[in-house]
């Protein structure tokens, strides 16, 4: 028996596995990078079990390469946009995924980008750490009030609803966009109304985008949606990039035809789109949303379960 972990956690699951497995062999990455493409087919050849990194494409020829023998990639996310389903189905392959412990954290991301953002922190840490800060001044970087405002919530799956739920302690206006009702979220305390997109972004203070990446989602926001936000509105990503078409964001900042965006990912991450990194009035992470070390030990604490479980024949909690 062959396991393959294509990255390096916090956490190493080797021990655990070897204690489950005794005689498996147990193929780390040790390396702290992404594994080239050549490397990381060489790494699964034979494997019977595949913790995977949301980076991996996992497609036909991972799966050729893997063998048929392989039961289960076990991806280290919860977006799936790495994995083709299809292909996994038809070779009876497993996929799971990492929901639970993403969501939490991902969520106080988004209301930690949206702060930020409204309240203009990156120029305000910039000029105090430049040395040329005079002092306080009435009109000195002077932001957006999020008390009462109006959320809008694009994608109202886990990660969706538990950043609605932080809205209460700023008695915040809630709007969704959703493929169906949300009962929880409408009632109360949150009270929540569920709107056409258009709808949402034109009344919205702040938008916090967490759809899938999808046919459908990609490019959600752009230079046509971007045009229906405030002036004064702040677009916060914490889905993934292609989300949002970087090329019409930075066009629509640097125009200031919105106020602030804040974005934990990127269109073609790592690489940033030409003229992005220069904007005041974008916050930019380097994909932190589940970055905290509870959270990402309990990533791959999941993961490995539910390869203990389809290597013994049962069915992993987590199905994609």
């Amino acid at each position: 028996m062959i396991i393959a972990i294509t990255a390096d956690y916090l956490q190493d699951p080797t021990t655990h596995l070897r204690q489950m497995f005794p005689d498996a062999e147990i193929r780390a990455n040790g390396t702290g990078q992404i594994l080239p493409r050549d490397v990381l087919l060489e790494q699964i050849v034979g494997a019977d079990a595949v913790i995977a990194f949301g980076r991996d494409l996992v497609d036909a020829e991972f799966f050729e390469a893997a063998g048929p023998q392989l039961r289960i990639v076990a991806n280290t996310a919860v977006g799936v946009d790495n994995i083709d389903l299809v292909e996994a189905r038809r070779r009876g392959i497993h996929v799971t995924n990492t929901p639970d412990p993403v969501c939490e954290p991902t969520a106080d991301a988004a209301w930690l980008l949206m702060l930020t953002a409204a309240r203009r922190v990156t120029e305000a840490q910039d000029l105090v750490r430049s040395g040329s800060w005079e002092g306080f001044w009435p009109t000195l970087l002077v932001g957006r009030k999020m008390l009462r405002k109006t959320l809008l919530v694009v994608g109202a799956g886990r990660i969706g609803q538990a950043i609605a739920r932080r809205s209460i302690g700023w008695e915040m206006n809630v709007l969704y966009v959703a493929n169906s009702d949300k009962p929880r979220l409408e009632a109360s305390p949150i009270e929540a109304r569920r709107v056409a997109l258009e709808d949402g972004l034109a009344r919205a203070d702040f938008v916090c985008l967490c759809v899938p990446l999808t046919d459908e989602t990609h490019h959600l926001m752009d230079a046509r949606r971007l045009a229906l936000m405030k002036e004064s509105a702040v677009l916060v990503n914490v889905a993934r990039g292609p989300v949002v078409d970087e090329a019409a964001l930075v066009q629509a900042l640097q125009e200031k035809r919105i106020f602030a965006a804040g974005l934990d990912v990127f269109e073609k991450e790592p690489a940033l789109q030409a003229g992005l990194s220069a904007l005041p009035n974008v916050v930019l992470l380097p994909h932190l949303g589940s970055a905290t070390v509870e959270d990402r030990n309990w990533v791959i604490e999941m993961a490995t379960e539910s390869v203990i479980a389809a290597l013994r024949d049962q069915v992993p909690e987590n199905l994609v």
